[in-house]
This record gives structure tokens, C-alpha cells and sequence, in this order.
């Protein structure tokens, strides 16, 4: 039978605004500023298969990896209603460690039991057949242990990185496992931090658990699922649609991240991108073998980072589901840089790595369809931590966040400047909420001037911040294009690389490398020059027009 397209629209549109309300949900209910103040998260929904039928518009390298977090839960724990499972390993599906995943499974037919409904020490009801749906969300925890406040330091093994946790039961029928709680909090730095963040990611699931419930009540479980069915159809067949008005043929390009922060020595990513017949092969054969550093990237970076592109491609309104990546194989040899293996360090693989292997696909498929591919971003995240003992408490604190830089120029269109760009989607941090939550002052945050490239239409400028700690702290910073600069396209030129320095209270300055961790004393200040990005097409003479 031939969907209804208004059936389907009405749907599509049910579903995403669960995953955006799951969302809503876990930013109000967060403890931490990563969470509420810059919206590091990301939450989905997917079917009774573990396959997603729609996200919400948070974080593209969150969303295309959590379908295999969602897989490597169902097939480590068979879910009862009111179960939660909780993840973060980077090589079942994760991103890095920081980044924990929580899944439940949504009963309908039975009517589901909502969570917390159960008092501890009851026995569960034990349910046989499998969920209606799944929905989970994915959180930045600002640390999870490891070597590193913040758990985002340079480390040559994942075993430095921070508590790695399998997929396990966080909850039970509705009760919390105090056990697998007490295991994690007392691995990290700010257990109470953590544990209200994780309150906000199950308040989030269980949102989503209600939602879905009630709109199944409204149209029925068979036509919710039927639905859910043809969206994974439909949006296989709109990709489809657009392979076939990419010109056949095979497309090349890499590109280069500056370091592993180990050695001086640039990694190289390269890939080859085939068009035929409505089908596309993205083959990362050639990249450079994993390295000693923490830039490694595990599977599910690079399948999200392939997922983010391809989407982008297409129109606004397309439906985000697993069925996009139907016609679309992606080749990662395992133990590179784009498929590392245990024990690598990954903590920038998911930050630093993804954006990438962005820029790789767009520079491979700017030779295919020109007239659709923006010059290179910024192209790093700017990883800073920064932790310490707040004297204000005398408790540890642990502070995270990524400094946005220039959006490249695109076709018909100047870049963004000071604003996160592909694989991020997260906001700058306000400076009343860093100050009022952490002994730190911000020195200066303004646009670093004329830092995007030139062209036919401009990029984006970079962000200068700059930081003074107010106790001494351990920092650390993971970021790149510091030598390898944001290219331009059509002939528009390069952005200007990023910058790191530390002020010390003699007023001295220290120029930094993109990758490194010091300790700063108390008066003495980090400051982050991010890149600008790249310009599209060869500049016109004569002074550019005031818009």
C-alpha cells in the first residue's frame, strides 16, 4: 500500500518533536553549565529494531554515532520495562569517554510501567517480548575520571582517558541501581554534578517513553509503527533521489590534522568517493594508521561524520533516519586513524577527528557538485578543560567547553563568524554563567578580526578568549589548525590558524602548541585564538561593499 504523504508529514513531524522535547527536558533538568548553558546533548528516537527514525536538532557528531551505542545496549541487556542502560565505551558505539549514553525501551502495547514507579526491593514484572520503540539520549559529562580534570587530556592509551563503562542496567524496573551509581561516582571529580546530569538524561528518556506512549494511544501502536517504517523508506528513497544528480565517478581528496600531540609529525586522512548508479562508496583507504595521541577516531565518528555530510545535501525538510545511509557504504580499515582499536586514546577523535573527516568529504566531493560545497570551517572544537579545588567550596571543580570559530564562505553566501560549524552545535559559554559557576574571569571574548579568508564571499572570523584563573588549576587543551590552515575553495584563501598562549603573572607570554596540558597559577590566564574560515572564489578587485 502506498503511504499517505500527509500520514507521513504529520509523523515525521511527532516524532522529531519528541526527540526536540527529550531534549528540552534534559537542558532544563541539567546540573552542569556544559549541559545547560552551551547544550552539549543530543536525543533520538528509534524503532523496535534499534534503528532511528528521528533526532532532535542538537549534536550531528552525537546523533549519527548513538544508533550504534542503541545496538550494542540491546544486545548486551534485554530490557524490561523501566530499564534504562547506561554506556560510554567508544568501541561499542560511544564517541569518547565524557560522552555517556543512556537507552530505554518504550512498551506500549502493555502500557509500559513509567519509571521510578517501582519501590526498591519489589520484584519486576518480567516482560518476554521486545519494545515497541527505544529512545535515548547522550550527554558531555565535563569529567569522568582519568588522568585529566575534565577527562579531555592529551594520553597515549583510553585506560588514561577515564571510567570506560559497557552497557549497563543504571536502572531497574523503574528503580535505580545504587550500585552501578556508587561505581561511577566515586571514579569522578564531581559526583554530585554527575549525578544530576544524569538525572536530567533519564528525566529525558523518560519524556520520550511518555510522548511516544501517547501518541500511540492517539493514532494506534500498528499505525505508529507503519509509519515509523515509512520514514526509514522515504528517506532511502529521497537520498536516492539526490545521488542520481551527482555525476558518476570517482572523487579524491585528504587532508591533515596538524599532530597527535605526541610528535610533530601531520596525520593524514584520505578518502575516495564512488557515485554509481545511485549508490555511493565512501573508502578511507590510505588514511594513516592509528596513532599514540588522543585524535584517534573510533567507527562511530567516521560513520557519523559520512551521515552528517550526506544529510546536509539534501533539503531542510528531510527526514533524519537510518534510512539515508541505505545507499551509502563507508570503508574505515580497522586500526587507523578513522577505525582506531583498543586500547587507543579517542578523546579528541570525536572533537578534532570528525571535523576532519568533514572537511575531507567536502574537499573530495567540491569536484562533483561545486556549486554545493562551503570552503573549510574552522575546522577544531578548542577543546578547554580547566580544574582545580574551588576555594569558594573547597570542593573539585572541573570546567569544559569548546570556543567556536569562522564558518567558511559559501556559494552565494559570506560565512558566520564566532560560531560552531559541522560536527558541533553546541553554544559559546555566556560569560556571567562560567564566572558565577566557576573561580575563574574571563579577560576578553570578542571576534578575532579579519582572521577569515578572502574571497568572492568572505568566511567567518575566529573567537579570541581569554581566561584568568582565580586558584591554581590543571589545564589542558586539544585543538587543531594551528598549521595546517582552513582552506579556501574556487579560489577564495585560507583562514588564518588558530593561536594558544598562557599569560603568567610576571606578564609574561608563553606561546602554547594546539595540543597540551600545564598548570596555571592563580592570577595567571589561557587565551585561545581560534581559526578563521576559508573564502570562496577569487576576490573581485576593488574594496568589497558594505552590506
Amino acid at each position: 500500500m502506498r503511504p499517505d504523504p500527509v500520514e507521513l508529514e504529520i509523523f515525521k513531524n511527532l516524532f522529531h518533536s519528541i526527540a526536540e522535547e527529550m531534549g528540552a527536558a534534559l537542558r532544563r533538568t541539567a546540573f552542569s553549565p556544559n549541559i545547560k548553558e552551551r547544550r552539549d546533548y543530543s536525543c533520538a528516537v528509534f524503532d523496535a529494531a534499534g534503528e532511528v527514525i528521528a533526532m532532535g536538532d542538537h549534536m550531528p557528531v552525537h546523533l549519527g554515532s548513538m544508533p550504534m551505542s542503541v545496538r550494542a545496549a540491546i544486545a548486551a541487556c534485554d530490557m524490561g520495562s523501566g530499564d534504562v542502560v547506561m554506556l560510554n565505551d567508544p568501541f561499542r558505539g560511544g564517541t569518547h569517554l565524557p560522552d555517556i549514553t543512556l537507552v530505554a525501551p518504550v512498551y506500549v502495547k502493555s502500557g509500559g510501567r513509567p519509571f521510578g514507579t517501582l519501590r526498591a526491593g519489589s520484584r519486576p514484572r518480567k516482560t518476554k517480548r521486545r519494545p515497541d520503540f527505544y529512545v535515548a539520549s547522550r550527554a558531555h559529562h565535563s569529567d569522568v575520571g582519568g588522568t585529566y580534570p575534565g577527562s579531555m587530556g592529551l594520553c597515549r592509551e583510553i585506560y588514561q582517558e577515564g571510567f570506560r563503562i559497557p552497557p549497563v542496567r543504571l536502572m531497574r524496573a523503574g528503580v535505580m541501581d545504587t550500585d552501578v551509581l556508587a561505581l561511577l561516582l566515586n571514579n569522578v571529580r564531581t559526583p554530585e554534578e554527575r549525578e544530576g546530569d544524569l538525572g536530567a538524561q533519564i528525566a529525558a528518556c523518560h519524556t520520550g517513553a511518555e510522548r511516544l506512549r501517547e501518541v500511540c494511544a492517539r493514532y494506534g501502536i500498528n499505525r505508529a509503527t507503519r509509519a515509523a517504517r515509512e520514514l526509514l523508506e522515504y528517506s532511502e528513497k529521497l537520498m536516492r533521489a539526490f545521488l542520481h544528480q551527482v555525476p558518476p565517478g570517482k572523487y579524491r581528496a585528504e587532508d591533515f590534522l596538524d599532530s597527535d600531540g605526541i610528535s610533530d609529525k601531520p596525520v593524514k586522512i584520505a578518502v575516495t568517493i564512488g557515485v554509481a548508479d545511485r549508490m555511493v562508496t565512501v573508502d578511507f583507504t590510505g588514511s594513516d594508521p592509528q596513532v599514540e595521541g588522543s585524535i584517534n577516531a573510533v567507527e562511530a565518528i567516521t560513520f557519523s561524520a559520512c551521515f552528517y555530510v550526506f544529510r546536509c545535501l539534501l533539503a531542510d525538510d528531510v527526514p533524519a533516519t537510518a534510512g539515508l545511509m541505505r545507499p551509502i557504504q563507508v570503508i574505515a580499515p580497522p586500526g587507523t586513524i578513522v577505525n582506531a582499536q583498543p586500547p587507543a586514546a579517542v578523546a579528541g577523535g570525536n572533537v578534532e577527528t570528525s571535523q576532519r573527516i568533514v572537511d575531507v568529504l567536502l574537499r573530495a566531493l567540491a569536484q562533483a557538485i561545486p556549486d554545493r560545497i562551503p570552503a573549510a570551517a574552522s575546522g577544531t572544537m578548542n577543546n578547554l578543560t580547566i580544574g582545580g579545588i574551588d576555594p569558594r567550596t573547597n570542593q573539585p571543580f572541573t570546567y569544559y567547553e569548546t570556543i567556536a570559530g569562522g564558518m567558511g564562505a559559501r556559494p552565494g553566501k559570506d560565512g558566520v563568524s564566532g560560531v560552531h560549524t559541522h560536527m558541533t552545535n553546541s553554544l559559546n559559554t555566556p560569560v556571567e554563567a562560567l564566572e558565577y559557576a566557576y573561580p575563574l574571569r574571563v579577560r576578553c571574548y570578542s571576534l578575532r578580526s579579519a582572521s577569515g579568508g578572502n574571497g568572492k564571499y568572505r568566511a567567518g572570523d575566529g573567537i579570541i578568549r581569554e581566561i584568568e584563573v582565580l586558584t591554581d588549576c590543571e589545564v589542558t587543551l586539544l585543538a587543531d589548525r594551528r598549521t595546517h590552515a582552513p582552506w579556501g575553495l574556487a579560489g577564495g584563501t585560507a583562514g588564518t590558524p588558530g593561536k594558544a598562549s598562557v599569560i603568567r603573572r610576571d606578564g609574561s607570554v608563553q606561546e602554547m602548541p594546539g595540543k597540551f596540558g600545564t598548570r596555571l597559577l592563580r592570577g595567571e590566564s589561557i587565551r585561545i585564538e581560534s581559526p578563521g574560515g576559508g573564502g570562496w572564489g577569487a576576490p573581485t578587485p576593488g574594496p568589497r561593499p558594505i552590506v
